[in-house]
């Protein structure tokens, strides 16, 4: 399971990468409550592996991760967002440290949700695999699947996938 944790990290790496990607990304986290992780889960296990998610397996993602995320994951994110404005070069190096441990932990949270997936989905055409992409993140987002991040993220992943 390492390698498909270590497959899904470098999907996650390469959407963020895209243009638009992160603002959007963060927008619907910081305005909804929404999960980058678990954003990028949907849309990787779709575009990658051709799977289409249920309910059930977004559950079962969000609780393979919740433990990480809530006391660890958004503790260093907020005392990392707190130390933003700083000017103090100490406390700009202590945020680059605060920012390396958070990712550690995003990457470990990643892990588990590419572990939570207990599917193995064959070959599918590439077209049928953006169409599961987008409805895994449709799935996930409910309302804010209308809005311009979410349009956005759909365009960064098209992209993506082009190029690949």
């Amino acid at each position: 399971m390492a390698d498909t944790g270590e497959a899904f990290w470098r999907f996650s790496l390469a959407l963020y990468a895209r243009p638009g990607a992160a603002p959007a990304l963060l927008a619907l986290q910081d305005r909804s409550g929404r999960d980058v992780n678990l954003m990028l889960f949907a849309l990787w296990v779709g575009a990658v592996r051709g799977f289409r998610l249920a309910a059930a397996d977004l559950a079962a993602a969000e609780a393979a991760s919740i433990d990480l995320r809530r006391p660890i994951v958004e503790p260093l994110r907020g005392l990392r967002r707190q130390l933003k404005d700083d000017r103090d070069p100490d406390l700009q190096e202590m945020r680059r440290r605060v920012l390396m441990l958070e990712l550690a932990a995003e990457r470990r949270v990643q892990q588990r949700l590419a572990a939570s997936l207990r599917v193995d989905a064959g070959p599918v055409q590439p077209d049928a695999q953006l169409v599961a992409a987008e409805a895994n993140l449709a799935l996930y987002l409910g309302d804010e699947d209308r809005s311009a991040e979410a349009a956005l993220l759909r365009d960064a992943l098209a992209s993506l996938t082009r190029c690949n």
